[in-house]
């Protein structure tokens, strides 16, 4: 069946699945999860037993483990990550699918978490095919104006060649943009992560080799989109809350 999605937007459950009333619940479940990956358990046995815990949906699973990181991962992120003033005359090495989908899903009203590792991520998953949808042109003008108005230098943005239809988006992002240089590359992660520019990603395996990298995501959405939905689960539910109890 042909794909005739025409926004990024939220799933039909995720105004439940992520609304105030299991915020809670997402916090406590990223604490746990992200102190389960501090003490070395492996990814799948954690998220279940957390998840089980929690009583959390697949999709909401999900939502845990792209929120969640060691604390040894949070540090060195930490470490690497440079101030928005720092990019001035910068040459920036964008990850073209992990920046765009996130602004696109912001624009159309999706769900945006606040990662423990202070990145902004959304639930939007390319699945070997990109679908360009209204809210792309709108996020490649915004990305656009926000790069400029922080005098960055150069710009490069790195596409995943396998996805289908990452030679239109190409085409659309040098539409928008002639000064942008645009790549079509069979794997971004060890070109960006091993770069002298200053990554522009919220991929953690990137993020854990990368030398720089600029949160541009969280500067620009809090900034521009002054409707976006953002769910902050990066910070531990207090102790009155834990109290409480797991919600059902």
């Amino acid at each position: 069946m042909p794909d005739s999605r025409r926004h990024r937007g939220p799933h039909p459950e995720d105004h439940r699945l992520f609304g105030d009333e299991r915020v809670e619940d997402l916090r406590g479940a990223v604490e746990d999860f992200s102190l389960l990956l501090t003490r070395g358990y492996a990814v799948p046995s954690a998220l279940k037993l957390v998840g089980d815990h929690f009583n959390l949906t697949e999709r909401q699973r999900t939502a845990v483990q792209r929120a969640s990181c060691s604390d040894e991962a949070r540090e060195i992120r930490r470490r690497s990550e440079i101030s928005l003033t720092e990019i001035e005359n910068q040459p920036l090495a964008i990850d073209g699918y992990n920046l765009l989908t996130t602004l696109e899903t912001a624009l159309s009203g999706g769900a945006i978490f606040i990662c423990r590792d202070g990145c902004l991520r959304d639930m939007a998953s390319i699945h070997g095919t990109y679908r360009k949808v209204e809210e792309t042109l709108p996020a490649l003008r915004l990305l656009g104006e926000f790069i400029a108005d922080a005098n960055a230098g150069a710009v490069r943005i790195l596409l995943d060649s396998p996805v289908s239809n990452s030679g239109r988006l190409k085409a659309a992002i040098e539409n928008a943009n002639e000064r942008w240089k645009v790549e079509l590359v069979n794997n971004p992660d060890p070109i960006l992560a091993a770069g002298d520019e200053v990554v522009v990603s919220a991929d953690s395996i990137i993020l854990d080799s990368a030398r720089r990298w600029v949160n541009l995501a969280r500067h620009i959405i809090p900034s521009r989109i002054a409707d976006a939905w953002i769910v902050d689960l990066s910070k531990p539910p207090t102790a009155s809350e834990r109290r409480r109890g797991v919600r059902r």
